[in-house]
């Protein structure tokens, strides 16, 4: 077979289904991996050759991941740094899985699954994965904005970028070009594609090193626990269920009424943000960008293990490392914690802090709740001293339901890392995570419009799906600022994205399991049970993240929402159901 002869200088190439010359530098590559191989020192040779893996760890390190990592440290503290460890693991079992299938046929996945399992199936994840593209592209053209107009140009006392239409556009379609070029550089060979390699192997350097140099300079000030720490890395089932971290004992300090509503308040919002945590560590998009990735790069069965390795280093442990560390930073600053102010029984003291107007909402609930049928007829005056009056564990509780962001963070660090300092580090950790994320997203986009014409080899096709991507990111000044605008458009992603992940997974279970696909490569005896007990594991997971979203929207305020959702996901599975009904089997291009 021409994938173990590197002597073999013609074969069919994936991307464009006909004969095509190999690349010296693809040959070259086999040569140096099939020799790694025979002497049993693949170390030093899979370092050198890693690429994909890095391009999965910079679109999983975006603003999601941080977002999600932020809220994990101030609901749960410590004790949940676990939950995002399991997610990135099933994650990285999954996405080996598509490795090994798309290396082992050489076949494209789109066309994989659309002519062996389910053209529904290939149909819905490339469409997920473009909405997915244009509507995350959003915020991470905000975070960056937000990067240098909080943090960056506000340094040494700058004013930073204020809040103008016009410098937000003008930032923006600089950040759009220069994302495009980079992306342009990876359609290259040679030393071009070697300087986008490099390019994203330095911003995701500079991610981990800002956030990691966080918790270092936490350590050296003695802010750390190690022993709550490493008791978070266990997972805890429970936390679905009960409140998580210090705020577990606090709930239970509180009369049986005051612990009930506190429960019931805080587990919506905890299981959100669980839920968020584990559908940002591997997203549909990144299912499409790995198998593609590597095709583009003339990978083949002499890569598997290679692609394994990439996962594991470039992905895993940068997303890891920075992840655990946001986790730690933020429950350092926030988890369990709130100002003398607020603490106060003074309304006037009260009213001075500045989480007041966040809590509010909570606590007037809280009181209202004691009021009973009294509520609509107190005074606010009456409220106010109510409130004032809880119990301190009470508002702690209602202090951990409010959502902070990194630059909160950087403040409320400040006094241990230096004001500076503070804004740098969390300056360009942030903006690293934006910018990185944009450019692997109009990359996906390119490679997924392609496939949807029809033509993988069209150059001009992929740079109208990276444009198509970069055009719809940039219009966040006017539709990522609007909240209801992103109130749909979060539900419209969420839909297509997060709920059919499962789908996705499901679908490269079934390929791994065909030997109609697979043919000789099939995993057998203990190989394929490994494969199967840790598939499934990741197709529950991402179901089990799905059904909660769905159940999330179905208590949300509006029913509409979930009218809608409901609607697509009826009329998705009727397409599936149909597409394996109707399904007939067409000749496979080589």
């Amino acid at each position: 077979m021409s994938e173990s002869n590197p002597s073999s200088n013609v074969e069919a190439n994936p991307l464009t289904g006909g004969e095509a010359v190999a690349s010296d530098k693809v040959l070259a590559d086999r040569a140096m991996l099939q020799k790694a191989q025979a002497e049993g020192k693949t170390l030093g040779t899979y370092i050198k050759l890693s690429g994909p893996g890095w391009l999965q760890s910079a679109i999983t390190l975006g603003g999601g991941s941080l977002a999600g990592s932020l809220f994990l440290g101030v609901m749960g503290g410590t004790s949940m740094l676990w939950l995002q460890l399991v997610a990135i693991v099933l994650g990285v079992v999954m996405l080996s899985a598509i490795s090994y299938v798309t290396l082992s046929t050489g076949r494209r996945p789109f066309e994989a699954i659309n002519n062996e399992i389910n053209p529904a199936l290939g149909w819905g994840w490339i469409i997920a994965t473009v909405l997915a593209n244009m509507i995350f592209c959003m915020p991470q053209f905000s975070l960056c904005y937000d990067a240098l107009d909080k943090n960056l140009l506000s340094l040494g006392g700058g004013e930073g970028l204020g809040d103008s239409r016009g410098v937000r556009w003008a930032v923006t379609m600089v950040l759009f070009f220069a994302a495009g070029f980079i992306v342009l550089l990876n359609t290259k060979q040679g030393r071009a594609a070697k300087v986008f390699d490099i390019f994203l192997k330095t911003l995701i350097g500079m991610v981990v090193i800002c956030f990691f140099g966080v918790a270092i300079l936490l350590l050296a000030k003695g802010q750390l626990n190690f022993a709550s720490i490493f008791a978070g890395l266990i997972p805890d089932l429970t936390q679905f269920v009960r409140p998580a971290g210090d705020l577990r004992e606090s709930v239970a300090n509180l009369s049986p009424e005051a612990s009930s509503f506190w429960t019931g308040r805080l587990m919506g919002t905890q299981r959100s943000v669980m839920i968020s945590a584990i559908a940002t560590a591997v997203g549909i998009n990144m299912t499409f960008l790995l198998p593609y990735s590597m095709l583009a790069r003339g990978w083949d069965k002499t890569f598997r293990g290679l692609a394994r390795f990439d996962l594991s280093t470039g992905m895993a442990i940068p997303f890891v490392l920075v992840t655990s560390c946001v986790v730690i930073a933020s429950a350092s600053s926030f988890h369990n914690k709130i100002d003398d102010q607020l603490a106060s029984s003074d309304v006037a003291v009260m009213q001075t802090s500045p989480l007041f107007e966040k809590v509010k909402g909570d606590l007037t609930a809280r009181v209202d709740s004691t009021l009973g049928a009294d509520a609509e007829s107190t005074d606010e005056a009456t409220k106010l001293q109510m409130i004032a009056d809880l119990p301190k564990d009470e508002k702690l509780l209602a202090a951990a339901l409010v959502k902070r962001n990194a630059f909160e963070l950087s403040q409320t660090l400040a006094p241990l890392l230096g004001a500076e300092r503070a804004k740098l580090i969390f300056g360009l950790g942030v903006f690293g995570m934006g910018f990185s994320t944009i450019i692997i997203l109009m990359l996906i986009n390119g490679y997924a419009i392609r496939e949807m014409f029809g033509r993988p080899n069209s150059q001009t096709i992929f740079i109208v799906g990276v444009l198509i991507a970069g055009a719809s990111g940039a219009s966040w000044v006017e539709l990522w600022t609007d909240p209801d605008k992103k109130f749909w458009l979060a539900i419209l992603a969420s839909t297509f994205a997060v709920m059919l992940l499962p789908i996705a997974y499901f679908t490269f279970f079934l390929m791994m399991n065909s030997r109609e696909i697979l043919g000789d490569d099939r995993p057998t005896g203990g190989h394929r049970l490994g494969w199967n007990v840790f598939m499934g594991l990741a197709v529950i997971g991402a179901t089990a993240s799905a059904g909660v979203a769905l159940y999330e929207k179905y208590m949300a305020p509006d029913p509409l929402s979930f009218r809608i959702v409901a609607f697509i996901w009826v009329a998705y599975a009727i397409a599936v159901a149909l597409g394996f009904a109707l399904k007939k089997k067409t000749p496979r291009t080589t």
